[in-house]
């Protein structure tokens, strides 16, 4: 494989499969309200949040963890003020004592807090401005959850990041994914490259599966299938990964690996490999080349539909997670390919209604179609071209279906953050 390619791809999954506590949009808030509190001496007493629809819609339902079952944008925020670390990012609310919780909660009574929607037209926006104490600070963050772009204080800026540079190195890397070369990546893989990172993203996400098997989380999705469905490999997929979204939705203190910036996408890519390496007796070795290729591949079916739509994100790392399972069974580039090419066809067009507890239902949903697309294929049956939105060849579906996500949906967007603001 071309030495370049390799390495770029290798960048990506140290970039993207990284740690978060929490659904990513709220945490995000918390990331920019601690950062901008950094710059005050004093507690602020106001607090304003400027935020894009989708963010707005994204942080709605779902609670908040570490602060006691509270959920909304001026949780999320209360929380990076009072006890927020911005040095970790993503995990900025993971250490919150129960001192902190009360505090918290207090906080929101006290201060002023204003929500309202940006207009800058990003999909992807967060600006928090503090005043207290006679200073005010300012932290925008925009494009990803993690890439502050501006922090102000009392009018002076204190940092600021070319926000169109930042998109476009990261974006120059995804480019260069495609389906055969994301196989031929995983076959000549040095396993140490990237053990780390999927030792990692094993371990998380199997943990806050168990936790959702055992407690009961939000609809209890995972629980449910296990108690009604058929008890086989399939089902344990779906269910152990519903589950993980279960507990996540529903407030888990425990952190995920996420994937193209969400904990459900880290999720739904990850376990359902985890769960058939193990049915298959497949090795270490083995798995972490078939989570090559799980990751990758919802990576590239994310890139062209970007971090926020309509589009629900799960249905790309269900793709995603049949296209690993495919590679456990001995798939190579045409397998694979046929593979993604059947599931994209089966749900492509689920919407995405925010972060709350059907977010699991639509994961179980996403990991049975990629597992029919990947059966449909190993019998000899699959969809062709001019069936939907199917074309010939992976790639030209792909880019169908990012075309469906980023302008055939655009109105849709609007009007289920309409629906969900009324």
């Amino acid at each position: 494989m071309e030495q370049s390619i390799y390495n770029a791809y290798v960048r990506l999954l140290k970039q993207e499969l990284v740690p978060a506590m929490g659904c990513t949009e709220p945490i995000a808030v918390a990331y920019a309200a601690a950062a901008a509190a950094r710059e005050l001496d004093v507690l602020p007493e106001t607090v304003d949040i400027c935020v894009s629809a989708n963010i707005i819609k994204n942080v709605k339902s779902v609670i908040v963890p570490n602060t006691g079952g509270l959920h909304g944008l001026a949780a999320a925020a209360a929380a990076g003020i009072i006890a927020g670390e911005p040095d970790s990012q993503l995990l900025v609310i993971s250490r919150v004592t129960e001192d902190q919780q009360k505090q918290i909660a207090e906080y929101l009574q006290k201060a002023e807090f204003t929500v309202h929607e940006s207009d800058s037209g990003a999909l992807f926006d967060i600006i928090i401005t503090l005043q207290g104490g006679g200073h005010k600070s300012v932290c925008r963050i925009a494009e990803d959850h993690t890439n502050i772009v501006c922090i102000m204080r009392d009018g002076e800026t204190v940092y600021r990041r070319n926000m169109e540079k930042n998109t476009a190195e990261i974006t120059s890397d995804k480019d260069l994914l495609t389906v055969e070369q994301i196989v031929e990546f995983a076959d000549t893989l040095n396993i140490a490259d990237v053990k780390n990172i999927f030792e990692r993203q094993i371990s998380c996400n199997m943990a806050i599966a168990e936790e959702g098997l055992s407690c009961p989380y939000g609809a209890r999705i995972g629980q449910v299938i296990l108690k009604t469905q058929k008890n086989d490999v399939i089902t344990r997929a779906k269910a152990y990964t519903a589950a993980a979204s279960d507990a996540r939705m529903g407030g888990c203190e425990k952190p995920v690996v996420i994937n193209s910036g969400s904990g459900n996408q880290g999720i739904t890519t990850s376990v359902p490999v985890v769960i058939y390496a193990k049915e298959l007796g497949a090795s270490d070795e083995k798995l972490y080349r078939a989570l090559a290729v799980s990751n990758l591949v919802t990576l590239h079916l994310k890139t062209g539909i970007g971090p926020l739509s309509a589009y629900c994100g799960v249905i790309s790392a269900g793709c995603g997670a049949a296209a690993g399972i495919t590679y456990l069974y001995g798939g190579k580039f045409r397998e694979i390919a046929h593979t993604i090419v059947n599931a994209l066809a089966i749900n492509s067009g689920v919407i995405c209604d925010g972060a709350k507890a059907s977010c699991a239902a639509k994961i179980a949903s996403a990991v049975e179609a990629g597992i029919l697309g990947m059966q449909m294929f190993r019998e000899g049956s699959q969809f062709y071209d001019g069936d939907g939105i199917v074309s010939k060849g992976v790639e030209n579906t792909i880019r169908n279906v990012s075309r469906l996500a980023t302008d055939g949906m655009r109105k849709t967007d609007a009007e289920i953050i309409k629906i969900m603001l009324s």
